[in-house]
């Protein structure tokens, strides 16, 4: 079975948890299952490091203009993704891959991306708590819901804060591996996953 190619997008100011988590876990799948399933690959606009939020320094895989569209895209949020959706070359390269891809997955913010792109019209989405508001001025015609650690609408999964997407990747791990092989990652990275978990958590400060 060939391999599925997974890309994460990072940019300027981009949330360390939200790009780090779902590689992890989409990594660690592949490593425990003798590097059958997943190649995962950080992509972005140039090949120089990336500053995220607190400063930490990435260096992409791969840059836009030489990578393929990929089986799963990852798009992460942070405090860099009001920059992010209005990024030409970034929402170019961004709504053609999601066109191609197998699953669309937004963490957080990122959701805003997606948004602009009109990838989240008429469907139930979810995002980091403090970003809700703004998401669902982006995309009215969304039902956005901030109970969710993830949701899954088929194509698109989007999911809440920063540690949720390492549960939305984790649950597209058991969709397409099923959960045996998800939970076996899962007790390999001592996390504790919990299919489907819910929370609510409110706030009156916007990102």
């Amino acid at each position: 079975m060939k391999k599925r190619s997974v890309a994460i997008v990072i940019y300027e100011g981009v949330e360390v948890l939200d790009f780090a988590g779902p590689f992890e876990v989409f990594s660690v799948t592949d490593e425990l299952n003798d590097y059958r399933h997943f190649d995962v690959s950080l992509i972005a606009a140039s090949d120089t490091p990336y500053a995220t939020v607190n400063n930490m320094r990435v260096l992409p895989n791969r840059v836009f203009e030489d990578a393929e569209s990929p089986s799963i895209l990852v798009v992460p949020g942070g405090a860099g993704s009001k920059a992010a959706m209005k990024d030409k070359p970034l929402l170019d390269w961004v709504g053609t891959s999601a066109a191609a891809a197998e699953i669309v997955l937004s963490v957080c913010s990122g959701a805003r991306v997606l948004a602009q792109l009109g990838l989240l019209d008429n469907l139930e989405v979810t995002t980091h708590h403090q970003v809700a508001t703004h998401l669902q001025s982006l995309a009215p015609a969304a039902k956005v819901a901030i109970d969710r650690r993830f949701i899954d609408t088929g194509k698109v999964v989007t999911t809440g804060g920063i540690t949720a997407g390492i549960d939305g990747a984790f649950h597209i791990v058991a969709r397409l591996l099923g959960e045996m092989t998800a939970k076996r990652t899962a007790q390999y990275m001592e996390y504790d996953w919990r299919p489907q978990q819910r929370y609510s958590t409110k706030t009156d400060n916007p990102l």
